[in-house]
């Protein structure tokens, strides 16, 4: 592979040298999904040329076909005769160092991301959406403080509080010697208020750390530069469509300031708390106690700015929002800063008869994060009920209410992470002498409803897998029919049947999703309610119940922090080798690419958005291709990839949107995006879309678990969905296959004669001669303030 310049030849900033209008040059922009591909592969060719482009995503071309369009005009299409074939590679705006598998770590923030996108589509109900998002967005911040809160829990807490503070804990972790008041002869860092300033340390760094990798991310994705066209004025078409969709630059800044400012307030109130209640309780100097009261009441306006931030205005789609809110974005993160330096400075102070004991104060502030996550999310499926009732779509997900379900799996993916986190790091610090009072109950709850949780998930998957076994049998009959006139080999059959049946499992996602967040809601209730109830441990709120209760309650509040452990290191583990080995990607690759498909919405510590640089990277260079040379263009895109041409062609300028054709094969647009994500994808949005380009047409197998049909309608012209295409393109051997033909189910379409047929047709139905660029008509990146 080498670049154009490397080659020699010219191949501007954009691709191919500006010539004449109207001159019937064909371009077929390839562009890959799930798992990625090399240019090599999708071109076909082991000598490519990147002609735009970086490192992270570029655009590549055949070395023969570089100055395609400078040739002849019956020279004009590919080597081979076909469109001139252009790759779009993005792989590496998704994939790359295995240590970007710690993103993994963030899931929930992700999954809270996708609730926001997930809402019904409306009529007339534009507070209503508001009032959506902003409950999304509040669902994200108690993420932000739930994380940070368990992170306080594990150094402060457990570590610096009841470890370092007793003295057989910290003989056994000698490493904690010179904050222990016995191992360090009552040593400077050995008071309490010192050891929780020190250790605050470990939380506020990890707060930095999210900071950082926001900005950081911020920075080479959100600030990717769209092109400056004016709105559509079309109220049915998607809001993918509009011109600031993805540039969220402000959001993400201004979000990025107050969940930062959120996560340092949870470190400093977990440390002035402490140490304000001493100087309340031991009758003190005054002024201590004073001080700790302006301080906690400094907390509280703090947070209450943190709030109103989140709430003040959400996403800004209908034009570029250039601006900065320096004040939230730099003013209210360094204010926290140095409120909590102040508060270190407080605790820090000389307090002699100051003695830890007991678990650390502010331990109910978990059982109020669940409170508050769980009311957050029933209003939010209350609001969702009435958003789609207005615009009722029967191919939602739901109803209407994945939303919520996705909300609730995000509050659930939180408390049972912080739960396990916590109690297997005390019995870690603790080994089994229960010498420390451990982490708080509702922790200990939350870590305990893992295993019951994870019988339901089995018996869930047990029930699917006893459907598709029936639905394979029931097969079998429509694989024969499908195959009438070929011999027939009986285990052919049922493998092929066997493989159809597994890709309904997709089409049957909403009702997995519902059940498990239902199961979370009832569990996750009934650990609050048995930790304010009892304020006791599972097991010893069971200890004189029944022996089998008792026995099942020890047995999950045992597992579960065993699990927990087992699965961040599964996680991490499968997160490293998707991003390094293809196989293992296709496995996990749907659906981080589905999550990480979206804007930061929601929250500004999850995973970046790679479309906010791949829509621009399509959209500037199909404009400027088909403004400098007039010809026909094919955006080409399987899987996830006629997403993100789908995304593209809605954020073309109307005149060159009405001559691109649309390719899409193994697409998830409607059996995926169309259904969880109804308001951006759903019939209207895609109908709009079809009317928009010159032509479409989508091509499935029923054997793929991902793609499947549009389901938009030509009126008396062609049909967007084609026939689905045969798969093994033969049951047994034969003249014409005689080797066994595989089952490709999500890969390998354009091997089908099909895929060249559809393709032809399209470009026999694309109008040529496109206008060219007129003199002085430019385009340019909008100008950042």
């Amino acid at each position: 592979m080498e670049s154009a310049q490397e080659s020699g030849l010219d191949a501007g900033a954009t691709g191919p040298t500006a010539r004449p209008a109207g001159t019937g040059a064909t371009l077929e922009l390839l562009v890959h999904g799930v798992g990625g591909a090399t240019p090599e592969h999708m071109l076909d060719d082991p000598r490519t040329v990147r002609v735009s482009g970086d490192d992270t995503a570029a655009v590549f071309r055949r070395a023969d076909d570089v100055d395609a369009e400078n040739r002849p005009a019956d020279h004009e299409t590919g080597t081979d005769g076909r469109p001139v074939p252009e790759a779009y590679v993005w792989c590496n705006l998704t994939s790359g160092n295995g240590a970007r598998a710690l993103w993994l770590l963030l899931l929930p923030f992700m999954v809270a991301n996708l609730a926001h996108w997930m809402r019904p589509s409306a009529r007339d109900r534009a507070r209503t959406i508001r009032l959506y998002g902003l409950l999304v967005r509040l669902v994200g911040l108690s993420l932000t403080v739930l994380l940070a809160a368990a992170a306080c829990e594990v150094a402060l807490d457990l570590t610096a509080w009841q470890c370092a503070g007793t003295r057989a804990c910290a003989e056994r972790h000698t490493w904690l010697g010179f904050l222990s008041p016995t191992a360090s002869g009552d040593g400077w860092w050995s008071p309490p208020g010192r050891r929780l300033a020190l250790a605050s340390l470990v939380p506020a760094a990890l707060v930095g750390l999210l900071w950082y990798l926001s900005r950081r991310t911020w920075s080479a994705y959100e600030s990717e530069q769209p092109l400056v066209r004016e709105p559509d004025e079309d109220p049915a078409r998607s809001a993918l469509g509009r011109p600031g969709f993805w540039y969220g630059r402000r959001l993400v800044a201004r979000l990025r300031g107050a969940h930062t400012a959120a996560g340092l307030l949870t470190v400093a109130a977990a440390v002035v708390q402490a140490a304000a209640r001493y100087d309340r309780e031991s009758g003190g100097p005054a002024a201590l106690a004073t001080v700790g009261r302006v301080l906690e009441a400094a907390l509280v306006l703090a947070a209450v700015a943190v709030v109103v931030v989140v709430c003040r205005r959400g996403r800004t789609e209908k034009h570029l929002d250039r601006e900065i809110d320096a004040t939230f974005v730099r003013h209210l993160p360094l204010a926290t800063l140095v409120l909590l330096a102040i508060t270190l400075a407080y605790a820090c102070w000389d307090r002699p008869a100051w003695e830890s004991g007991g678990r650390l104060p502010g331990d109910a502030a978990f059982g109020g994060i669940a409170l508050a996550q769980g009311l957050l999310v029933i209003v939010l499926a209350v609001v969702a009920h009435l958003l789609y009732r207005s615009d009722p779509d029967p191919r939602a997900a739901m109803r209407g209410l994945a939303g919520p379900a996705v909300a609730m799996l995000a509050c659930a993916l939180g408390g049972v992470m912080s739960g396990g986190v916590s109690q297997r790091v005390a019995d870690w610090v603790d080994g089994t002498r229960a010498s420390l009072p451990g982490p708080p109950v509702v922790l200990t709850w939350q870590a305990s409803v893992i295993p019951p949780l994870l019988v339901v998930l089995l018996l869930l998957a047990g029930g699917q897998a006893w459907r598709t076994l029936r639905l394979a049998r029931a097969e079998r009959a429509v694989v024969e029919e499908d195959y009438a006139g070929e011999a027939t080999d009986p285990d052919r059959t049922r493998r092929i049947a066997r493989t159809r049946a597994m890709a309904t499992l997709t089409d049957r996602g909403p009702l997995f999703i519902a059940a498990v967040s239902t199961v979370s809601l009832i569990l996750g209730t009934a650990a609050l309610v048995g930790a304010m109830a009892t304020d006791k441990t599972p097991s010893a709120a069971a200890q004189h119940t029944h022996p089998f209760v008792h026995g099942a309650a020890d047995t999950a509040q045992a597992l579960g922090s065993w699990l927990v452990g087992f699965g961040f290191i599964l996680f991490v583990t499968l997160g490293r080798r998707a991003y390094k080995d293809m196989s293992a990607r296709r496995t996990v690759g749907v659906l981080w690419d589905v999550g990480t498909f979206w804007p930061r919405a929601a929250h500004p510590f999850a995973p970046p958005c790679y479309a906010e640089r791949a829509v621009p990277d399509l959209t500037w260079r199909i404009t400027t291709w088909t403004r400098t040379t007039g010809g026909r263009l094919v955006i080409s895109g399987h899987s996830q990839g006629s997403v993100l041409a789908a995304a593209a062609a809605w954020q073309l300028p109307p005149a060159v949107r009405g001559r691109v054709a649309l390719l899409t094969y193994g697409s998830p647009l409607e059996r995926l995006y169309g259904r969880w994500f109804p308001a951006h994808f759903g019939p209207a949005s895609l109908a709009a879309l079809h009317e928009e380009v010159d032509c479409w047409r989508n091509l499935y197998r029923l054997t793929d678990p991902i793609g499947g049909p549009v389901q938009v309608s030509d009126g008396d012209g062609p049909q967007v969905d084609c026939e689905p295409m045969r798969d093994p393109l033969a049951h047994a051997r034969s003249e014409l296959h005689p080797l066994p033909a595989p089952i490709l189910g999500h890969s390998d379409y354009q091997a089908d004669p099909t895929f060249d047929r559809e393709r032809g047709h399209l470009l026999d139905r694309l109008h040529p001669g496109l206008p060219g660029q007129r003199p002085g008509d430019t385009l340019r990146p909008p100008t950042l303030r």
